[in-house]
């Protein structure tokens, strides 16, 4: 018994041809009902009466293709994936990388190939519905995601190291930047390159990170002026007047996050056929070919046509800078990092004594000393005129107390304890007796609470030199 695999347009045209030939509709109603001409009706209709079910059935039905690709290529791109070249490329990448080479195949032939040939599998992700959809800023500039991503970008041919990655909201166009790690110097880099390209942006979204959210509790000075306590990159988006955006969780800044993972896959084989290993050199070749590229392939329109970037202040080094409050000593010092900076005499003018100046340590080692947005001059003072901090004192031992044994000549040993006891309380007698007879001899008492050099206003010199020292007669 023959199967028949028969789609649904044809499992309907064979009720109708069932029905034609029951005699219960002719071929014009058959050909409307099929949604076909008179002429195409008989010819379903000679193909059924010859061939039955089966005719129906369309001829191409497992046949192949005729616009398919050659074995030959088929092979080819195979052997290619199974080589170390792109044995770990996905079927987007690698066919981009196959058309550089001239062999010009659609992603979705090389994934159709790769999955029958089982050298690719299906992977599917369980979906939780936790969050919504959040609508893309409308405007360039309106919104830029900055995240750090922690990856071995060159696969063990350096250290691993991080690229700090900057996506526009609207547009996806992107910043990035290698460093050896996450930090204020690497944030301040990465925002530096983007506005001297496109000018300064509204708001920046970030994790809570260190970098960028202060986890000190605020001090005294702070809570009475109403502050919050500040990292140094939150102090300089304050004052370049970006908003800072602080995300709940790695979802927020989505946009970025799946950056991260399209550059950790494409940007890792890039870096390994174009042969580079440092650096400075991986960071060339992003600002050259790259971004250009990649914003070709994954850029879009905006929303809105205008461009809410911007002018770049001039003192945009000074601010992305590290700043510390410093109070100005008696000698017109002022001491910060273990250095010390001798404030010029022509600033007397400005009382800064014990008043607060800011010093300023731009990213290229100068320090700058502040006061009021005033710089003030200063030179430095040597390394050993900076005052150490005292030695911690030295805690004392508490020397643990020893039990000293009676030896066996001791009284309460030799005569028992009774007798001992009597024995001491004898000698204690003799002890106050013999104390008040020296008093009775003419020894005058010391007198409590009284200071030794005042004296009785009715002793006479001669008397008060024959008295011992720190008594005085009692008249």
């Amino acid at each position: 018994m023959e199967t028949l695999t028969m789609s649904r347009k044809e499992r309907e045209r064979l009720t109708v041809m069932a029905g034609v030939k029951q005699q219960e509709l002719t071929l014009v109603q058959a050909a409307g009902l099929m949604g076909v001409g008179y002429r195409q009706s008989k010819r379903i209709w000679r193909r059924y009466q010859d061939a039955g079910d089966a005719g129906l059935v369309h001829r191409l039905r497992g046949q192949a293709s005729a616009r398919r690709k050659p074995a030959a290529l088929r092979a080819q791109v195979l052997a290619r994936y199974e080589e170390e070249r792109y044995a770990d490329f996905g079927p987007t990448l690698m066919a981009e990388h196959l058309a550089r080479e001239g062999v010009v195949v659609d992603h979705e032939t090389v994934r159709r190939w790769l999955l029958i040939s089982g050298k690719r599998t299906v992977r599917r992700r369980k979906q939780v519905h936790h969050r919504q959809w959040r609508e893309r800023k409308p405007c360039f500039g309106a919104m830029v995601q900055l995240d750090g991503s922690h990856h071995d970008w060159f696969e063990g041919r350096r250290e691993p190291c991080v690229l700090m990655v900057m996506v526009d909201d609207a547009t996806n166009r992107m910043r990035a930047r290698f460093s050896e790690e996450e930090t204020t110097r690497a944030s301040y880099d990465v925002v530096e390159g983007w506005a001297r390209k496109h000018g300064l942006l509204s708001s920046l979204y970030v994790d809570r990170d260190s970098i960028y959210r202060c986890e000190g509790r605020p001090g005294i000075p702070e809570q009475l002026e109403g502050k919050k306590p500040q990292t140094q990159f939150g102090r300089a988006m304050e004052q370049l007047g970006v908003d800072l955006i602080l995300a709940n969780s790695p979802q927020a800044k989505g946009r970025v996050e799946r950056m991260n993972g399209v550059l950790q896959d494409r940007l890792v084989k890039e870096l390994r056929l174009a042969g580079i290993n440092d650096l400075e050199s991986a960071n060339r070749f992003l600002d050259g070919k790259y971004l250009q590229a990649f914003h070709r392939r994954f850029g879009r329109e905006a929303a809105s046509p205008v461009d809410v970037h911007r002018d770049v202040p001039r003192n945009l080094n000074e601010v992305l800078s590290w700043e510390e409050e410093r109070v100005v000593q008696g000698d017109w010092t002022v001491a910060c990092a273990g250095k010390r900076y001798q404030l010029d005499r022509q600033h007397e003018k400005l009382s800064l004594v014990r008043r607060k100046v800011i010093v300023r340590t731009l990213r290229n080692g100068q320090v700058q000393l502040v006061y009021r947005g005033k710089p003030l001059k200063w030179r430095s003072l040597p390394e050993d005129t900076v005052r150490k901090q005292p030695l911690a004192k030295k805690q004392r031992r508490v020397k643990s107390k020893t039990v000293v044994k009676p030896p066996a000549s001791h009284p309460w040993r030799r005569l028992g304890v009774a007798v001992g006891r009597k024995f001491w309380n004898g000698k204690k007698a003799q002890g106050r007796a013999v104390r008040l007879e020296v008093r009775d001899s003419g020894r005058p008492p010391l007198r409590s609470g009284l200071p030794a050099s005042r004296t009785s206003s009715r002793e006479t010199p001669e008397q008060n030199n024959n008295q011992p020292r720190g008594h005085s007669l009692v008249s």
